[in-house]
């Protein structure tokens, strides 16, 4: 089932998350759930909070960028309770968008080597590195776990130039092609 994507402003992107137990209820129809609305979204990672649902859970699906960036072609994951570890190496500008940020983009820098502690669908814990386009992904997803997003990572000054985008956002001018849900009117 389509879920609809919270969009920025909503406090649920902001919000404490927990950690996630095999005992939630119906966790296997929510993580397919996860993967037909990225999908509809023609997105490669969805987080949880962007789907409303404060827990540590994180989808992604690289492949459709696999073409451009070899280290994502077959790439399928799901993260229960994920921890990132940055490794060595320099940061790296790119792009980045976000299904929670329609129609916007910016550079962000990241590091690209990371090792990824987590459990699997099973609740059996991996730990993996990761690196290139993939670990950029990855980080990406796992920011919305600390209520962080792309846009925190840009300058004060790019923020502000972006200001109406975030503002349009917020009251509902943007209107992407799948499902969502914006951040409550204030009265």
């Amino acid at each position: 089932m389509k879920l609809p994507v919270y969009l920025y402003g909503h406090p649920v992107l902001r919000a404490e998350n927990a950690d996630l137990t095999s005992d939630y209820p119906e966790l296997d129809k929510l993580i397919d759930d996860m993967y037909e609305t990225m999908y509809a979204s023609e997105g490669v990672g969805l987080a949880a909070p962007q789907i409303g649902r404060n827990i540590k859970l994180v989808v992604i699906d690289a492949d459709p960028v696999g073409d451009n960036f070899e280290e994502c072609k077959g790439v399928k994951l799901t993260f229960i309770n994920p921890t990132v570890t940055v490794l060595d190496g320099d940061k790296v500008s790119r792009a980045e968008g976000c299904l929670s940020l329609p129609d916007l983009s910016e550079n962000v820098s990241r590091v690209e080597h990371v090792r990824v502690d987590w459990l699997d669908r099973d609740f059996k814990p991996v730990s993996r590195e990761f690196g290139g386009f993939l670990a950029r992904i990855i980080q990406h997803e796992c920011d919305h776990l600390s209520g962080k997003l792309y846009i925190d990572h840009i300058s004060p000054i790019r923020k502000q130039l972006i200001r109406n985008k975030l503002n349009n956002i917020i009251t509902g001018r943007i209107r992407p092609d799948y499902p969502v849900k914006y951040a409550p009117r204030k009265r």
